[in-house]
């Protein structure tokens, strides 16, 4: 039986989240709803789930003195990683000294990078991936693409919102890729993944949770990405029973090695009845956004109930909804939002404001959600709505 106490006293139970974006804000608040007292860390000041939270403080999470220090201090109940830039080996000693970090510390270190996830789903688990080759080195990239013939997709092996991604189409542009993903990396310059193409006619999101000794799996989410990073989303993308049979037995191999209970993002590529493993996030995941509108319990609701190990008797999915991302761009802070009103003027359409503090070139600080009789008027309205938002600096 699950006991939850009071905020602000003795019998609190707390939730302490590592990174506080636009996605740990939701999880944040879903936590509040329940009475769990939350605190919120990152590396920079007045994150989104920072202006929700009980506290805050603003630490190098890479620092395993520094994290250590946090969590000795406050005592969470629930350690709940919302970033990768995280000290995982401190986590694993602080999960043996009982802390319980979710899903568990090893799932975060293994996602911390892409390399760990992508070499246990190929290489342990034999699941079906695009081909791939690590470089530490600007020659050992290029002897990569060698390899794999072009085109190919570079990463830093730690990065995220598609910073440093870009995709190679012929040799030319092969510099400009590796300085990009030098640039990118969350921890700085190093190791790159090299991805060969896979010929996909698309890829979807497919959200699972691991609750109460179950796996359920979510509506598959179809999205579009610009430069690596995530613009519109869709629920649900429409799949043939084959596809989505292989692409729920891939996404429960890979979480059910993973362990531990929460939410997952797992992202795969489709062709016809084939699906690729693509990556995974032990965590909500940004496509995912559109669970505000085309769900009953978004991923946020889910991930937490799955925390608390609360019951999760059916997920209902709304009808064909969709998301779409506002983007600010310039240099600044203190932003302000017109066009709010009309944004919200069609029915069925619905707003989230992050409250990120500062903008340095290109960011997400919004998106619109939307729902319809089909997915291209959901998505045509989400993306009215985002349109009819100016950001002034």
């Amino acid at each position: 039986m699950t006991s939850i106490g009071t905020p602000l006293s003795d019998t609190a139970t707390r939730m302490l989240l590592l990174g506080s974006g636009e996605l740990g804000k939701e999880v944040a608040i879903e936590a509040q709803r329940l009475g769990v007292e939350v605190v919120a860390v990152d590396r920079y000041s007045n994150g989104p789930a920072m202006q929700v939270a009980h506290r805050a403080y603003v630490i190098d999470m890479l620092d395993p003195k520094a994290l250590r220090s946090i969590i000795e201090k406050e005592e969470p109940n629930f350690i709940v990683p919302e970033i990768e830039a995280i000290a995982t080996a401190e986590l694993l000693g602080l999960e043996s000294e009982s802390y319980r970090v979710i899903p568990t510390a090893k799932a975060t270190q293994l996602t911390m990078t892409r390399e760990g996830i992508r070499r246990l789903a190929a290489e342990e688990l034999g699941v079906k991936t695009s081909p791939f080759r690590f470089a530490d080195s600007e020659q050992e990239y290029r002897a990569a693409i060698e390899a794999l013939g072009l085109p190919v997709v570079v990463k830093p092996v730690m990065s995220s919102s598609g910073k440093g991604q870009s995709t190679v189409r012929d040799a030319a542009e092969a510099d400009a890729a590796w300085r990009y993903a030098q640039k990118g990396g969350r921890a700085g310059e190093g190791r790159v993944i090299v991805e060969g193409f896979v010929d996909f006619d698309y890829e979807i999101s497919l959200l699972t949770v691991r609750h109460g000794g179950e796996t359920t799996f979510c509506e598959p989410i179809g999205h579009s990405q610009v430069d690596g990073d995530y613009r519109e989303s869709w629920q649900p993308h429409p799949m043939s029973e084959t596809a989505i049979d292989k692409a729920r037995r891939i996404a429960g191999i890979v979480t059910g090695q993973l362990g531990g209970a929460g939410l997952f993002g797992v992202e795969l590529f489709v062709k016809g009845d084939d699906v690729w493993f693509s990556e995974v996030s032990p965590r909500p995941h940004d496509t995912g956004l559109v669970t505000l509108i085309s769900q009953d319990l978004s991923e946020f609701a889910l991930h937490v109930r799955a925390i608390l190990d609360l019951p999760i008797p059916r997920i209902e999915q709304l009808g064909p909804s969709a998301s779409c991302a506002v983007i600010a761009e310039g240099d600044g802070d203190a932003m302000q939002f017109t066009g709010v009103d009309a944004a919200l003027e069609a029915p069925g359409t619905d707003l989230r404001l992050f409250g990120k503090p500062e903008v340095r070139g290109r960011r997400r600080v919004g998106v619109t959600l939307a729902r319809d009789e089909t997915i291209d008027a959901a998505r045509e309205k989400a993306r009215a709505a985002a349109a009819a938002i100016r950001v002034r600096f």
